[in-house]
């Protein structure tokens, strides 16, 4: 492998496909190390949370566009707070909770956690059993599939098109607007930004605005009335536009990752046939494959934060105005926090520590709803297809795998998962 000094890690090609040699020698040099191009890279466990919980110190304003935030002023001094807060309605999806800082984001995830209730969650769950189904009736006895486009990107926006309360009758017009009518899976990635658009989930708020604007002038007893009537915990209604805002990214952020997970779960179950049959047998051991699952290939792989405050990170000095990158995959591949890293162990004891979610106030609020998808799909998935295996044809034969990731920094994920299977009937 070449040195880490020489490896780009937002174009080098090579580290789409297998980036974790790169983090482990980044972690070897230092947890927390300034790559040459300036990013400070954190690959500790330990460190990653320091950084996460520290919301003083550092800012989630570049959160999606990570070193690449264009500020129309130099971020000189020690403490950059005062400019970060004048001038970031200059980047990328400034308006989405993602990249706010309190007391922004508190009040907008406040809104959001009104809407993703214990009781909702239930409902939802009853919901994804359906949908599992359903969208299995389309391809299962065909015995092959692929299977991101084909079952995952649907069933997660689909879930949540139903967690915030879309008719049923509208879910295939969704389906289509996202492109997932059988055509190839997409993502939101660094390329989404080209251009100038700061906002590429913005085809979708005119289409929730309508929602919000109908529910308000006259309420129903639906889902969509409590989106449109929620109010921030000082009681006030907020702006049609924050609401639109909130619906959209859930949508996009609920999409990419849980679709991510569930392949990278089948990925692995197809490669373990025993793991398969243990697993069908006792349902309750699916939780934590989840977990693993999610700790051996995190779905986001790179997370961002701008430096405030001259400050250290691990020891570290880290100058004010300095772009954090937080490694979600290196930090749970950490052999100081888990036990040889890089196998999947499906019963590992401490599989729900890892950061796959984040930490701190921008955890994903999501969580709960990701991990009862993958649950839920898993059992209904290895409930209908018997001897999963992957396509020789498309992937490879064993010890010769070929597969082929997302070109984009921010996401790790599959581009396309081909199973083969016997279908229930038949492998009865």
């Amino acid at each position: 492998m070449r040195d880490w000094r020489t490896i780009d890690f937002f174009s080098d090609k090579d580290l789409n496909e297998d980036p974790y040699p790169y983090f482990d020698e980044l972690r070897s040099v230092c947890p927390v190390v300034r790559l040459p191009n300036g990013v400070v890279a954190v690959t500790g466990f330990d460190e990653a949370s320091e950084v996460y919980l520290d919301g003083d110190d550092f800012s989630s304003c570049n959160a999606v566009i990570g070193p690449f935030a264009q500020f129309p002023v130099p971020l000189e001094g020690d403490d950059v707070t005062t400019l970060i807060e004048q001038h970031r309605d200059h980047l990328p999806m400034n308006e989405h909770m993602v990249t706010m800082d309190p007391p922004d984001h508190t009040r907008e995830r406040a809104l959001l956690m009104r809407l993703i209730t214990s009781r909702r969650l239930k409902e939802n769950e009853q919901f994804m059993y359906r949908l599992s189904d359903h969208l299995l009736d389309e391809f299962v006895g065909d015995g092959h599939c692929e299977f991101i486009s084909a079952y995952t990107q649907p069933f997660a926006m689909l879930v949540v098109a139903d967690l915030l309360g879309v008719p049923e009758s509208e879910h295939e017009l969704f389906r289509e607007g996202f492109g997932l009518m059988g055509s190839s899976p997409g993502m939101i990635g660094s390329k989404d930004f080209a251009g100038g658009n700061l906002n590429p989930l913005s085809w979708l708020d005119d289409w929730f605005a309508g929602y919000v604007e109908d529910r308000r002038r006259q309420p129903r007893q639906d889902v969509l009335t409590d989106l449109a009537l929620a109010t921030y915990p000082d009681g006030t209604l907020p702006e049609v536009t924050n609401v639109v805002r909130t619906a959209t990214f859930l949508f996009a952020a609920g999409q990419e990752t849980t679709a991510r997970l569930l392949a990278v779960a089948l990925k692995y179950l197809a490669e373990r046939p025993e793991l398969q049959d243990e697993l069908r047998a006792d349902n309750e051991r699916i939780p934590n494959f989840i977990e693993e699952a999610l700790r051996i290939e995190s779905p986001v792989k790179a997370d961002f934060r701008l430096t405030k405050r001259t400050t250290t990170v691990g020891g570290v000095d880290v100058e004010a105005g300095t772009p954090v990158m937080l490694l979600n995959g290196a930090a749970n591949r950490d052999p100081r926090r888990f036990e040889c890293p890089a196998e999947f162990r499906a019963d590992r004891p401490n599989s729900r520590a890892h950061m796959a979610f984040g930490r701190g106030n921008h955890t994903c609020p999501g969580g709960p709803l990701a991990r009862a998808e993958g649950r839920v799909s898993l059992e209904r998935i290895l409930g209908r297809m018997h001897d999963i295996r992957l396509s020789e044809e498309h992937h490879g034969p064993p010890g010769s795998r070929r597969f082929r990731y997302e070109p984009t920094w921010v996401l790790r994920g599959l581009s396309r998962l081909y199973l083969e299977f016997t279908p229930e009937e038949a492998g009865r």
